[in-house]
């Protein structure tokens, strides 16, 4: 079976939450972030990555990708393929823009009542786009993460190297950051606070920077 698909095997969840929450205890956590950003935000020679955030964002697109959307994912290093950009931008348009609503407005994952599973309409939509011409994981979630950012979090394998999420990594970040009554969620409000940067930077993309700055440690 697809492991895009597959039911889920939570039985691990437990021990790859506390991986994640662990390492954003040290208290270097707020002074990496912060580097990776750069202080002022997005002033000086800040680091590439630190525009994918808000470049070029326009809330009345929120449910439609745009060919900034496009350019934003290549601040984080990866590109979408020409077949790939027609069907987003032009000849599917039409029907990604209706996955996008169905998935509704942006909002905290740790606000999630329910552990995500393939039903969920977002997971749904992450298996559209990897079915997309030359289209991976990470550029997927990548592309997802630009429309969701507070919803749906990044992966790559520097992330899931260090959070030990290769498998699976939205049922355990979710499972992380609703341990102990969001606890993981109020420390990353934290460190986001403590590093200067705007509330528009989601939790997840601080947690996205945190495993970053643990693998270049």
């Amino acid at each position: 079976m697809d492991r895009r698909t597959r039911p889920c095997d939570h039985r691990g969840d437990g021990h790859r939450s506390a991986r994640i929450a662990a390492h954003t205890r040290r208290r270097q956590r707020c002074r990496s972030t912060a580097s990776l950003f750069r202080q002022p935000y997005l002033q000086g020679e800040c680091f590439a990555g630190a525009y994918f955030d808000n470049w070029a964002r326009r809330s009345d697109e929120a449910n439609r990708f745009t060919a900034d959307d496009l350019v934003a994912v290549t601040f984080l290093s990866v590109r979408v393929p020409p077949l790939a950009a027609r069907a987003l931008l032009d000849t599917h348009a039409d029907r990604y823009a209706a996955l996008l609503a169905q998935i509704g407005p942006d909002r905290d994952l740790a606000d999630e009542p329910q552990a995500p599973t393939p039903a969920w309409p977002a997971w749904q939509f992450g298996d559209e786009l990897r079915a997309l011409p030359r289209i991976g994981r990470t550029t997927a979630s990548k592309l997802l993460a630009r429309k969701r950012p507070r919803l749906l979090p990044i992966w790559d394998t520097v992330v899931a190297g260090v959070f030990g999420t290769r498998d699976d990594h939205l049922v355990p970040v979710w499972a992380a950051l609703r341990r102990n009554d969001n606890q993981l969620s109020h420390r990353l409000r934290t460190i986001r606070g403590v590093a200067g940067l705007p509330e528009e930077i989601s939790l997840l993309r601080v947690l996205d920077v945190i495993a970053w700055m643990e693998r270049q440690a």
